[in-house]
Order: C-alpha cells, then structure tokens, then sequence
C-alpha cells in the first residue's frame, strides 16, 4: 500500500470560489480549447476533450463557455494558440516541483514562474531537472465514506488497477496513464463511479518538511503559482504534518 499522508505527493489545487472563478474558468478553456484542436470537438471519441470538460463541470463553468472552449479549439471561432510545457524546479527546503502550463507565450510565462519561486526561496530549474523524481499514474477517487478499502482492493485487481491509495477523505485507485480509459471503464461495469478521475504525477521519494518557515514558504510559493492563469496543475514531492499546518495558519 502507498503512503497515507494527504500531502505525499501534493497536487495543490483550490476550489473555486467567487474571488478566483474568472481565473479557474480561464485555465479550464485552456485546457478544453487545446484538448480539441488536438483529438476534435466531440468527448466521446477524443479522451483528453472528456476529461478536461468533467474537470470544468466540477468547478461549475458555465456550459456556454465550456461549449464556446472547444468551438475555439476545433476552429469554429477565433481562439488563441496554446501550447503545453512542463516546467521543473524547487521550492523551498530543496522540494521538487513541476508546474503544468498551457502558454501562448513561453517568454512571459517562464520569467513569472521564476519570479515566484525565487521570491519564496526556490528556482526554476531545466529541463530534466526534477521530472525524473516522478512518475504519471491514472487516480480515480472514490469517497471513503462508505467505502472498504478491502472491497476496493479486490476491485481494482479485477479491473487491471495497481493499488489503493487513500488520499484525505477519498480512496485513490491507481493505474498506469496508458489504462486509463479500460480502468475507467471496467470501474463503471463494477458499479463503481469514482468522484473524480485524472492523470497525474506522483513522486517516487517525498522530502519532510518540518521547519515553520520553509513550510509557510512552500504554501505561499504554490498558492501563487496556483493564481498564475498559465499553470494549470503543481506537483510536489513534500509531507508536512497538520500539526505543522496548523502552526503556519495560526
């Protein structure tokens, strides 16, 4: 069984609220608009297009935006040119990160991650830097509550699924990316529907972190990069104990 820890392995996104929903809608079209114009306008047969929409509709985009996103990415309407890079880098405390983007404009985009991280005690590294510290795996989250991670286990031996991982009030199960669609489909035939699915990356090793002020300064770098309007997702490699949450917020 993999680790416990909520924060092994952190991919740091807040919900939406009424101060960042502009901000959140904006990364969603990103997403929605790049997904089309590389597999086509239509979820049922483009994979990527499906997955980004359901991550839309959990945060309540509007389903005219969601619908405007892929007319821009199929090519109906007038949309901006977006690219995906993964940046690499540090945190604070020598954490390892990796910051997902979606850019019109690599030359903006890079100088303000770099800014970020230095500012709280980071640096952007190269390519290569901190990518080979992770590995991708397909998670599909099902509530704990009223959930056995025993039942779960036997199902995701029969559905071609590595492990059962439980990550805060949800059991992860974990696959490998390229199994993504068969696990998620063989999970319906179970009658299991997970609340939440996605490909993400997980750390092979994670740095503990029990110094108050690294710890604040590794929250207060991810929060800012989670208000960048590039970075779609963050991953990093640290475990940091409630107590110690507890004594940052307090």
């Amino acid at each position: 069984m993999a680790g416990h820890s909520h924060w092994a392995g952190i991919k740091h996104k807040k919900g939406a609220n009424d101060a960042k929903r502009g901000k959140i809608f904006s990364k969603h079209a990103k997403a929605i608009i790049v997904a089309a114009r590389l597999g086509g306008g239509d979820p049922d047969m483009n994979l990527r297009l499906k997955y980004a929409i359901d991550k839309a509709k959990a945060d309540n985009m509007p389903k005219d935006n969601i619908e405007r996103a892929v007319k821009k990415g199929t090519g109906e309407l007038e949309g901006e040119s977006y690219e995906q890079v993964l940046y690499e880098g540090y945190l604070a405390g020598g954490v390892a990160v990796l910051m997902d983007a979606l850019t019109d404009n690599r030359n903006r985009t890079a100088p303000e991650l770099r800014r970020i991280l230095e500012k709280k005690g980071g640096n952007l590294g190269v390519g290569g830097a901190v990518a080979w510290m992770f590995e991708q795996k397909a998670m599909f989250y099902v509530s704990a509550e009223g959930s056995s991670e025993d039942d779960l286990l036997e199902v995701a031996a029969e559905v071609g699924a590595e492990d059962v991982t439980q990550v805060g009030e949800h059991f992860a199960i974990v696959a490998d990316p390229k199994s993504f669609a068969q696990v998620r489909e063989e999970l319906q035939k179970q009658n299991v529907e997970p609340e939440r699915s996605e490909i993400t990356y997980i750390p092979k090793n994670t740095v503990e972190v029990t110094d108050v002020k690294v710890g604040r300064q590794i929250l207060e770098a991810l929060d800012d990069l989670d208000n960048s309007e590039d970075v779609q997702n963050i991953y990093a490699n640290f475990e940091m104990s409630q107590e110690l949450m507890g004594e940052i917020e307090g």
